[in-house]
This record gives C-alpha cells, sequence and structure tokens, in this order.
C-alpha cells in the first residue's frame, strides 16, 4: 500500500475516531443542557404561579378556585407537559385530566392510577422539587410542593415531555455532524498538500533518481534537502561511495590476481609445452587468460579478449571441443583442426575442482612434429 493510502485510511480513521467521541461527549452535554432546561423551566413555571395557587390553597382546601382553575389550564395546555396532578396538603386529588379521580384521596388515586415515580412523595418529604426520569418513557416526573411558612400547602405533579428535547438534540447533533465532516475535510486538504508536497513527491524523486544510477559512475543525482529525506539521499550517497570504492578495490585484486595467474600459467606451460605448440589458457566464460604466442587480436574495453578473436576460421572445430570438454571435466578430449592455416592436433582438458576456479586449457601440436603429446620430457 503506498504512503498516501495509508495516509488517507489513517486520517479517515482517527478522524472519525475524534469524530464519534467528540460525537458522544457533545451529544451528553447537549442533553444535559437541554434537559437541566427543561427541568428548570418546568420548576419555573410553577413557581412563577405559585402565589395564586398558594392563596387558593389557604382560602379552601376542598374546591378550586377559578384563579387556581386558570393556572392549571395554563400549565395543561403547555405542549411539554403530558400529564398534571394537583393535590392538596391532605393528599387529595384537586384537579386531574379525568373529572372523575377528583377529591379522591392520594391512596385511592394510585390504586387507580399508577404514578411512573415515587417523586411526589420525595417532594413531600423533602419540601423541594423533586425530578424523576420516567423508565423507558421520554418523560420527566417532576413534583413540586407549595409551601406557605414552611407548611406544604399541596403538590403540582407534573409529566414533562422530553420529545422536544430529543428533537433539539437530533438537531443538534445533524449540525455537529455536518460541521465535523466540514473540519475534517478542511483539515484533510492543507495536511494532505504537505504531506504531498514535501514527502511524497520528494520520495518519488529520490526513487528516480536511484533508479536513474549509472552502475559505471554510480552518482547519486539529487538536490541537497535539509531534512529527513536529504538525509537518506546523502546517506545513499555514502553507500554508494562505499561501494564503488569496494568495487574499484575488487577490480584492483582481481586485476592483480590475473597478473599474477597469467605468471603462473607462464612458468608452467613454459615448463611442460613444447617451443612450436600454442598454447591458450581461457576462463568459464572463454575470456582468454594466458596464451604462450602473440596475439594480434583488439582487447576490449574491460581488458578482456574470447577465445573467438583468437581462433582462426576453424573456430567451431575448437569451441565443440571446448564444448566438449566443459561436459567432461578433467578429462582430456583431443580433435584435428586448422589453426592458423596450419593443420593441428588440438587437445583440450576442463580443469575443474569443487570450490575453485574453473580453467580450460587448448593445446594446439603442428602435425609436422610428428607423433607424441606435445609436452616436454626430462630425461
Amino acid at each position: 500500500m503506498k504512503l498516501s493510502s495509508k495516509w488517507f485510511l489513517w486520517f479517515t480513521m482517527i478522524g472519525i475516531y475524534v469524530m464519534v467521541l467528540g460525537g458522544i461527549f457533545y451529544y451528553n452535554l447537549f442533553k444535559w443542557t437541554f434537559d437541566e432546561k427543561l427541568k428548570t423551566e418546568a420548576i419555573d413555571m410553577v413557581r412563577l404561579y405559585a402565589p395564586t395557587l398558594i392563596t387558593g390553597l389557604a382560602r379552601n382546601q376542598s374546591a378550586l378556585t377559578m384563579d387556581e382553575l386558570d393556572v392549571v389550564m395554563r400549565f395543561s395546555k403547555d405542549d411539554r407537559v403530558a400529564s398534571l396532578l394537583y393535590l392538596n396538603k391532605y393528599g387529595e386529588v384537586r384537579w386531574f385530566r379525568d373529572p372523575s379521580k377528583i377529591t379522591y384521596t392520594f391512596e385511592q388515586f394510585i390504586k387507580e392510577v399508577t404514578l411512573p415515580t415515587d417523586a411526589i412523595e420525595q417532594a413531600s418529604l423533602a419540601k423541594s422539587p423533586i425530578v424523576r426520569a420516567v423508565p423507558g418513557l421520554p418523560l420527566y416526573d417532576i413534583a413540586i410542593p407549595l409551601s406557605l411558612r414552611g407548611e406544604v400547602m399541596g403538590i403540582i405533579n407534573l409529566q414533562v415531555s422530553r420529545e422536544g428535547v430529543v428533537k433539539v438534540i437530533n438537531k443538534a447533533m445533524r449540525k455537529y455532524a455536518v460541521g465535523a465532516v466540514g473540519v475534517l475535510f478542511l483539515l484533510g486538504i492543507p495536511l494532505y498538500f504537505f504531506l504531498h508536497h514535501f514527502v511524497i513527491s520528494p520520495l518519488l524523486s529520490l526513487r528516480d533518481s536511484i533508479e536513474a544510477i549509472s552502475f559505471k559512475s554510480l552518482d547519486l543525482k539529487f538536490p541537497p534537502r535539509n531534512d529527513e529525506i536529504g538525509e537518506l539521499a546523502g546517506m545513499v550517497n555514502i553507500f554508494l561511495s562505499k561501494v564503488k570504492a569496494e568495487v574499484a578495490n575488487a577490480m584492483v585484486k582481481e586485476k592483480q590476481r590475473g597478473v599474477a595467474e597469467a605468471r603462473w600459467w607462464q612458468s608452467i606451460l613454459m615448463a611442460i609445452v613444447a617451443k612450436n605448440h600454442k598454447a591458450i589458457v581461457v576462463d568459464e566464460d572463454n575470456s582468454v587468460l594466458y596464451t604462450n604466442f602473440p596475439v594480434g587480436a583488439a582487447v576490449t574495453a574491460d581488458g578482456k579478449l574470447h577465445l573467438l578473436d583468437v581462433i582462426d576460421s576453424q573456430q567451431q572445430d575448437v569451441l565443440r571441443l571446448v564444448g566438449v570438454a566443459l561436459d567432461r571435466p578433467n578429462q582430456l578430449i583431443e580433435a584435428e583442426t586448422m589453426f592458423h592455416s596450419e593443420p593441428c592436433h588440438v587437445r583440450a582438458v576442463h580443469l575443474e575442482e569443487e570450490g575453485e576456479l574453473r580453467r580450460t586449457l587448448i593445446l594446439f601440436e603442428p602435425k609436422a612434429a610428428g607423433p607424441g603429446l606435445g609436452l616436454r620430457t626430462f630425461s
């Protein structure tokens, strides 16, 4: 996977992770804010009209006054109020949406109507507003005691719907999602520009420069940079310098070894080969290492001379002989051929030892010399 693809994947994953965490945070923040606002507004609404309700309760505990009825009807018409229960200080129902329950005692009422929470009992004991969330429903059960000089004169119980709050929260979360995606997109553009301009593009340029390295010069053509990519290019240059030095050292050693081997073959062939016989020593690539006769062929740029540049028009016979010798290492192979326009008896042997250099010795013996191996004999 390319660096840009990895960056895009990680940026997207991190962006989604941050958006989810932020969404959880803001959802709870919105929920707490709007829920608290809903609870506060419900309690403040009751407190606003509490003097009117307390006055009516003080005048008559059994009958609802017109002012109280006006306040209760105002509460019940509020879209947020799903249910309203008004009790006097004796626990008798002073107002409920079902008129048949009016004047019921609290014990009678809860037998026919199930209250979702214990907010009324807790508010009566605490003499302060109590809010309870209704399990499984988007409602708050709010009980607000109506007190006069420390005495609870009555209780207003409201079941306030959270549907409006949920709509507001959902709307706020949609705006958050759109804004988060927009911020992620706007943040990603400059970050991707930075990544492409300062990282990916220089890396591609460095890659092209490395691909263009010539094995002859081993030079890296890359403009200097004062960053990590420039340091990497510098390390590549240092590595190439070391390789260049090693190659030069190896070439010097190879040349020295070739000169030493040529002297070794010269000493050996001078001792065992007759003067009128011609000998050629080649390596595994058929490059000529030594001859005991002058060669007029031109040497190639790498300083090597191929066997084809030494032998004459009958070269195919010699090549076939060398091929047979390669297939039969350490065995003497003989044949008849022409060498330098002179009929010769040619012998070849491929010298091979495990783990050692492989060499092939080719010996041309003129037929005029008479029978024999063409090797010097010593008495």
